[in-house]
This record gives C-alpha cells, structure tokens and sequence, in this order.
C-alpha cells in the first residue's frame, strides 16, 4: 500500500483541513521516516481547493460529499519529491469526472512531452491547457509544473519564468541547473469545475 492509499484511509467527514494535514504528517513519520519536506502540507477542501497554492485559506471541515486535494513536498535522501493527489467523498457525479480525468490526462501530457522533450516549457503548458479544455474543464493555475532536484531545492530570486512550466518560459525544458546535472520537472494537472466551485490536482514527477 502506498502512502496516498494509506491517506485516503484517514479522509472522513467531519474532520478538519488541519487535522487531517497533522494526521497526515504523523503518518509520513511513523511509516515511512518523512522527517523534511521542501514545500508546506496542502491539505485543501471544497472551496478552499480554488485557492492559489501561495494562499492560506481558512481552516474548513470536511463534509460528506466533498472533494479534497492533497499536495506533499518529502524529502527522501536529500533529494525532493513533489506528489498531489485528488480524494473525493461521497456521489456527487461532477466531482467524480473532474477526479478521474487527472491521472488519464497527466498521463496524456506526459506522452507528448515524452514524444518530443527539448520543447520549451511554453509549449508544454500549451498542452496541458488544451487537454483541459478539451475535456471540458477550465485550467485551474498559472503553470503545469517547475522543477524539482537536490535539497534544499533551486531557486533563483524572483525568478517565476525558467524554472517553471507556464507561458512565459519560452526555454528548452533539456537545461541544466547548478552543478550542472540535467534538471528534473515535475507535471502537473489542474481541473476547475467549470462552474467555478472546486478544483482538483495531480501532479508526480514528469522526467522519468
């Protein structure tokens, strides 16, 4: 059992967005020795998965036919992992589609990625957006995705361009970074209910 398997096990209605992401760290801790992690714990429900990644949005209880994201930054080794995952509770058809769609679609990006991955990070993001719309959703952030290596993790100040798949990063995505190993992305998918009332999530490493 994965560790997603093992959060979906803690997911019920009732419980709070905070006590849900504490659960969640004390089961990275206790099972699989997660002690750091490069990004805060996203743990966001309903409405509050509108909310850029930046924000902190109030605390939320969990209701009976909702939809959660779940977006952890482990560090295994000293190296960065970048995981999301989209948990929905309850019946409630047009969360369900929204849900099952990410995994086919990253997937879907990735191959044409895969088919050709000296195009620039512009273009993937121009992919990944008509995937959404194609399916009939709306494209939910301002990227699909940005790097991802050795901790403590690469940055560049201010720099919201080449290290991120959006639009305006118009470099190859076969760079390299500091030391000069080939940098490693990660993809990712964002779905808004086209009705503007939730959103859902998946991302995992794209370059393997």
């Amino acid at each position: 059992m994965g560790m997603f398997d093992e959060i979906e096990a803690l997911i019920k209605p009732g419980i709070s967005e905070k006590a849900l992401s504490d659960a969640i760290h004390q089961l990275g801790l206790e099972r699989h020795g997660l002690r750091t992690h490069w990004h805060k714990r996203v743990v966001r429900s309903g409405e509050n998965t509108l909310a850029p990644f930046e924000e902190n949005p109030p605390d939320r209880i969990i209701g009976e036919d909702d939809i959660l994201i779940v977006d952890l930054g482990p560090v295994f080794e000293a190296w960065e992992a970048d995981f999301g995952r989209t948990y929905v509770l309850g019946n409630d058809p047009d969360k369900i589609r929204l849900r099952d769609a990410l995994e086919p679609m990253w997937k879907d990006v990735k191959a044409q990625y895969d088919a050709r991955p000296d195009m620039s990070g512009s273009e993937l993001f121009a992919i990944a957006n008509k995937a959404a719309e194609d399916a009939g959703f709306v494209w939910g952030a301002p990227l699909a995705g940005h790097i991802v290596g050795s901790f403590p993790h690469e940055r560049i100040p201010k720099d919201k361009i080449t290290l991120y798949i959006a639009e305006a990063n118009k470099g190859s995505m076969i760079s390299t970074g500091k030391g000069g190993y080939t940098r490693h992305w990660i993809l990712e998918i964002h779905l808004r209910d086209p009705q503007g009332r939730f959103q859902g999530f998946y991302e995992q490493l794209l370059t393997v």
